[in-house]
């Protein structure tokens, strides 16, 4: 599937790509949304964006304009963002914090809105959370302080879940921080982790079969993560390893877990903030906002194939069970 194929799925269609030649001269505003281009997750994403959008007054084709960017790897992210800063779009929608850091590296002035970052103070987009002080605003994920709920989670269905091999992206500084929170909840729980970093997507197969020994697998947040969820199902499902996520992206595509903030809810949010910043709002004035609502997520036909009986009060707690 090529680029201009993933603009109509996200809705961009081929008007998309003139968007930011005519941005300064445009009298309605116009969003430079940056994410990865994996349909199959950022669809619904997108959808629950522009319900958001439509909440606060702002419809699509009418009184606002977005210009849906999907990024096939981490490089097209700086490409895309240089483009909105020299377009000068009226604001930058980021998802993850690779293209939160991209738009930062490419404008100080625009607003840019975060639809989740795991540490926008801990990787410098924000001075604190309260008073953001920047061009940047929007959502935290909270992602770090979840890593011993997703060990307890694992522990739950498994006598014991160690080794645990642990999936992580060693480019993104917030994923950084993730595996030393993970790491030090491991020591909690006496458990032995398994490093397993990558720095792309192409990586994640290989490395996936680098520790044979392994009984689980925790996959820790980033966004190319998200995107490649169907290739990191699929590979548990074939080396028969229990595994989970802070995605829900994960389960969907086969996987057995997840737990984290509920990412449709966040882009929604992260719709409201736009909002405001377009009808005046100051970005260094507008908090970041901390998740809300998170969600625990369960493959249920993942849990039998793997001959796992999951306990029925955790299913009892489950926000979704995929049967």
């Amino acid at each position: 599937m090529n680029r201009r194929d993933l603009f109509t799925l996200f809705g961009g269609a081929a008007a998309s790509w003139p968007i930011v030649v005519s941005a300064q001269q445009s009298s309605v505003p116009i969003i430079g949304f940056l994410h990865f281009a994996s349909p199959a997750v950022y669809a619904p994403r997108i959808a629950a964006f522009r319900e958001g959008l439509n909440e606060a007054g702002y419809v699509e084709g009418k009184n606002v304009t977005i210009d849906f960017r999907p990024a096939t790897n981490v490089h097209d992210f700086q490409k895309i963002a240089l483009e909105f800063a020299a377009a000068k779009v009226s604001l930058i929608v980021a998802s993850g914090s690779e293209a939160v850091g991209a738009a930062q590296r490419a404008t100080k002035t625009i607003p840019i809105v975060m639809t989740g970052s795991s540490d926008p103070v801990g990787t410098g987009f924000v001075k604190t959370l309260a008073r953001p002080g920047g061009n940047i605003t929007g959502l935290s994920l909270l992602n770090p302080e979840l890593a011993g709920k997703r060990l307890e989670l694992l522990k739950e269905i498994m006598p014991d879940p160690s080794p645990i091999m642990v999936l992580w992206n060693s480019a993104d500084p917030p994923a950084a921080i993730s595996f030393r929170e993970t790491e030090a909840a491991s020591v909690a729980f006496g458990f032995k982790l398994l490093a397993a970093p990558v720095q792309s997507a192409d990586q994640i197969e290989s490395v996936l079969t680098s520790h044979p020994t392994a009984k689980s697998l925790v996959v820790l947040p980033a966004p190319v993560m998200g995107a490649s969820a169907a290739l990191i199902a699929g590979s548990t499902l074939r080396r028969r390893l229990p595994s989970i996520a802070n995605d829900a992206a994960h389960p969907h595509a086969g996987g057995l877990m997840a737990y984290g903030a509920n990412f449709n809810e966040l882009y929604r949010q992260s719709a409201l903030y736009v909002a405001k910043i377009l009808s005046g709002a100051k970005t260094a004035d507008l908090p970041v906002q901390q998740p809300t609502k998170f969600e625990l997520v369960i493959n249920l036909k993942t849990a039998r194939a793997l001959g796992i009986t999951v306990p029925p009060t955790l299913l009892a707690r489950a926000d979704e069970v995929i049967e």
